[in-house]
């Protein structure tokens, strides 16, 4: 297997080199062999219909969408011409009212729950989007957008709810200003992390990992692929964390010790996107949108083979 080993060469080598790999080579690589895609509709719904559509085939947990379902509509792509990746049909669009900041005041959350068809466990996923923001989307302090999220314990690992390793772990994407990307992880704070020069940790909130290494550029289409592997065992910290950014690596954190427990497993997606931050000074000036397709899943009972 050649593609593990030359991924690891090429973070060393970032930002001058940099490998291209799609999502399905990637997944093939680890032999992450169980995929999903979402569905999305073939025709344009309002927020209502588009809520009802999202409930119904998406498999989410406690079969409902937890902040703002009214802040969703399937539209036309509002950026056909940026190719990202070729698509037709409706996107997912998501609004922030103007002066919302925080999950409870605008944006949206839920969350995926991906059961494997013979019951095992998933200890490795991938899950691969695309995201569009408005052209002159003011990107104020910063906002989440989604990834992956592991155990059964929906209300935790989130919102300054910390990381125990036993009942949940998540792993989002942060924009932070002029657009500046990293990804944003609930994580336990163990193996010496936080001394690590390209991570930021607060102790009432997630961690931050390698801000500023990839951007978002408002008015097209860019494609998020992330990696999580746990680690194992549970007391070796060798979990992983690889983020690419159109096909490119921008991010590999190794030496993770995302669970303390084998019982905690990768569940699925977590689309939580909204601004901030918990304070107004997160606070969109105005309304604006994103927009969301491709949305895919793929994953694997393996976990992380890499040295703690």
């Amino acid at each position: 297997m050649l593609w593990p080993s030359l991924i690891a060469v090429s973070a060393f080598l970032l930002p001058s080199f940099a490998l291209q790999v799609p999502a399905e080579s990637l997944a093939s690589s680890y032999s992450l062999a169980t995929s999903t895609s979402f569905a999305f509709p073939t025709a344009t719904q309002d927020s209502s219909n588009s809520a009802s559509f999202i409930t119904s085939q998406w498999s989410l947990t406690k079969g409902k969408i937890q902040d703002h379902a009214d802040d969703v509509a399937f539209v036309d792509d509002p950026f056909p011409s940026s190719n990202a990746s070729s698509s037709s049909g409706p996107v997912l669009q998501v609004t922030y009212p103007q002066g919302s900041y925080s999950h409870g005041t605008g944006g949206t959350q839920f969350i995926n729950l991906w059961n494997s068809s013979d019951g095992s466990q998933f200890n490795s996923m991938i899950a691969s989007y695309e995201v569009a923001f408005d052209t002159n989307f003011d990107w104020v302090k910063g906002g989440k957008l989604p990834g992956i999220r592991g155990g059964l314990n929906s209300t935790g690992c989130s919102g300054g709810s910390e990381a125990d390793g036993v009942s949940c772990f998540s792993s989002r994407i942060m924009w932070r200003q002029n657009g500046e990307g990293e990804v944003y992880a609930y994580i336990p704070e163990t193996g010496g992390i936080c001394s690590q020069q390209n991570v930021i940790c607060n102790s009432d909130f997630g961690i931050s990992l390698s801000r500023g290494n990839f951007s978002f550029t408002a008015g097209q289409w860019s494609r998020i692929t992330m990696l999580v592997q746990l680690n194992n065992p549970p007391s070796l910290a060798n979990g992983n964390i690889q983020l690419y950014f159109n096909d490119a690596l921008a991010i590999n954190q190794t030496g993770l010790q995302i669970r303390t427990s084998s019982s905690l497993a990768v569940n699925g997606l977590f689309f939580s996107t909204f601004f901030g931050g918990s304070d107004q000074t997160y606070a969109t000036p105005q309304t604006t949108h994103t927009y969301f397709r491709n949305l895919r899943l793929w994953g694997g009972s393996a976990a992380s083979t890499l040295a703690g």
